[in-house]
């Protein structure tokens, strides 16, 4: 039996048919932006190996710093002992966070950061006496992970976990911002959506612990991004009722939307954070949950007194230190020139697919480049075209886009352009 043969008999891929998976790569080295296949042909990646190699692959300043620690301590329990690399990257991200944002809980991926921001919200307006406000508000077209908590807070209707809105917590959906990124604002809250927000909190703020959501751009619930001013309303909103506020930005944080955090264009600070994906420049799993000192202070006066988590994993040595090295990496380059490159780049060679039938829109923010199509995209035809093009691809829903690393040469991302464009033709 073939490795390729053996994959699909008993191997099950992530949203996949396992009776029928499509076409599948065997990858046998990773280098830069490039992808190898066992028969020796390269692809790039565009999808940044879902959006966290911002650096591309096997950098050799984060592999370094892997293997060094790897020789010192891989792994070492973090329930009342620590480590340098958790230290270290603890000074990093409080010096790259705004201030207020110093608490830092440490998990092992995006999913568990979001069960435990959520876990944090309901301790602290529990802690407050607050014992109805278990609930949670958020957006339409939101994803936030594949747990079963973070589920209940994905769009229920449209997004990937509709099939279990059954068996989930009930929470507060509302509309999404209408107005996007580029658009002008208007103050009208029936126009802008606000609405909705506020006749939610004005009725039931005493069921809410948090709103959450993901900060300008919703990633896997359709690529949209919005205007940072409803961000700013909504903040505000929140702050009025004593509903705390939780940023995802696994997806868009240290750079991707051309600021290093996505809330820095709306220049609002919440009260938690949750970091992951780029954050070892997608080397090693990990994550991080962030709060403010008042949210950390509250739960451990309180009758509970800790925080009711603990992943097997926080705080991996390993993961810790490639994060360490891929965050210096950002500080070494001018990451911003590379995005503003990025970004110019796909507004221009992506600019021609506006035009082709089937296509619905074509938006760039970033590092983000966006086809969204007026019908379904089968991956599999992006996938079984990937060889002959040199370019990996991976669309969902109606989207063929890009997150490409930051590394990515001119020609590189031109082979990336042509290859959505083409995509997009063949689907016209």
């Amino acid at each position: 039996m073939t490795p390729l043969d053996f994959d699909a008999r008993h191997l099950w891929h992530p949203y996949t048919n396992v009776l029928d998976p499509g076409p599948m790569h065997l990858i046998t080295g990773a280098d830069g932006v490039w992808l190898t296949r066992d028969d020796g042909t390269r692809m790039i990646d565009a999808m940044s190996s879902w959006w966290c190699a911002v650096h591309g692959h096997r950098h050799p300043a984060i592999t370094g710093a892997m293997q060094a620690q790897l020789q010192q301590m891989p792994h070492v329990m973090f329930g009342g002992l620590t480590h340098q690399p958790a230290i270290d990257l603890g000074r990093t991200l409080v010096g790259l966070l705004p201030d207020g944002l110093d608490r830092i809980f440490y998990s092992d991926s995006g999913s568990v950061a979001i069960e435990v921001a959520l876990k944090m919200a309901v301790q602290y307006q529990m802690a407050l006496g607050r014992t109805g406000r278990t609930q949670f508000a958020t957006i339409r077209g939101g994803y936030h992970g594949d747990t079963w908590k973070a589920m209940s807070v994905c769009d229920p209707v449209n997004g990937m976990h509709g099939l279990f809105s059954g068996a989930l917590s009930i929470q507060h959906f509302l509309p999404r911002p209408q107005i996007q990124f580029d658009q002008e604002w208007s103050e009208d809250t029936d126009v802008n959506g606000l609405s909705a927000l506020q006749e939610l909190l004005d009725t039931k703020a005493d069921q809410i612990a948090a709103l959450i959501l993901e900060p300008v751009v919703q990633g896997a619930g359709g690529m949209y991004f919005y205007h940072p001013e409803w961000l700013r309303k909504a903040h505000e909103m929140c702050k009025a009722h004593d509903v705390l506020v939780i940023f995802d930005e696994i997806a868009t944080g240290f750079g991707r939307t051309g600021e290093l955090f996505a809330m820095h264009h709306a220049g609002v600070v919440p009260d938690i954070i949750c970091l992951g994906k780029a954050l070892t420049g997608g080397h090693i799993t990990l994550a991080a949950t962030v709060t403010t000192e008042t949210v950390a202070r509250r739960i451990g006066e309180s009758d509970a007194s800790v925080l009711m988590h603990g992943p097997t994993y926080m705080a991996n040595p390993l993961a810790c230190a490639a994060a360490v090295a891929s965050l210096e990496q950002l500080s070494a380059r001018d990451w911003r020139a590379e995005v503003r490159a990025i970004s110019a780049q796909l507004t221009q060679e992506l600019s021609p697919a506006r035009g082709l039938p089937g296509v619905a829109d074509v938006r760039v923010l970033g590092a983000i480049g966006v086809i969204e199509m007026e019908a379904w995209v089968d991956p599999a035809i992006a996938h079984g075209l990937a060889p002959e093009t040199g370019v990996w691809l991976r669309p969902f829903a109606r989207n063929i886009y890009c997150m490409p690393p930051y590394i990515i040469s001119p020609d590189e991302l031109s082979r990336v352009s042509a290859a959505m464009v083409s995509l997009a033709r063949g689907m016209s």
